[in-house]
C-alpha cells in the first residue's frame, strides 16, 4: 500500500539551529514517537529501533534510515526501511526543506511510502491517520526542541 504526505512547520528559531537539530541524533530521538535506540552510521545515516501501534497492530520495527541530497542548512532527502516481523515492513522517504520566513524558519515535507503485510491489510483510511498523527506528534515534538 503506498501513501503520500506532506506538510509545512513554522519554527521559532533560525536554519541553522534548525538544520543542526535535523541531524542530531539525540533530538531525533527524543521526538521520534516510539524511538527506543537511534545510532548514527557512518554512512550519512541512522540504525532505528521504534515502537509502534497502529490500530490493533503493535510492532517493534528495526530499520535504517539515510540521508543523501545533503544541501545545509536548506533541506535533505531522507530515505528509509523498517522491518517489523509479522506486523509487516514499511519503506520510504521524505524530501525536507528549510526557508526563512517571519523571523524563523519554515519546514516543509513531502512524504512518500509503501507499507506491506499486516499493516497494509488494516486500510487506507486508518493508515493515513495513523501516519498523520505521527507526523503531528513528531513536529510538535520538535518544535519544543528547537526552541530550547
Amino acid at each position: 500500500m503506498a501513501m503520500t504526505m506532506n506538510g509545512e512547520v513554522q519554527l521559532a528559531a533560525p536554519r541553522e539551529v534548525v538544520w543542526g537539530k535535523l541531524n542530531d541524533p539525540e533530538v531525533l530521538k527524543a521526538c521520534i514517537p516510539g524511538c527506543e535506540e537511534l545510532e548514527k552510521t557512518e554512512d550519512n545515516g541512522f540504525r532505528a529501533v521504534a515502537k509502534m501501534k497502529v490500530g490493533p497492530v503493535s510492532a517493534r520495527f528495526k530499520g535504517r534510515v539515510t540521508l543523501s541530497d545533503l544541501d545545509p542548512p536548506n533541506g535533505y532527502k531522507i530515505s528509509g526501511e523498517g522491518e517489523g516481523g509479522v506486523a509487516g515492513f514499511a519503506k520510504g522517504g521524505a524530501t525536507v526543506g528549510l526557508t526563512d520566513k517571519d523571523g524563523g524558519t519554515l519546514l516543509s515535507y513531502n512524504v512518500e511510502a509503501q507499507i506491506g503485510g499486516k499493516l497494509a491489510q488494516l486500510g487506507q483510511r486508518l493508515i493515513n491517520g495513523s501516519a498523520k498523527k505521527l507526523a503531528d506528534e513528531f513536529f510538535a515534538n520538535f518544535a519544543k526542541a528547537v526552541q530550547g
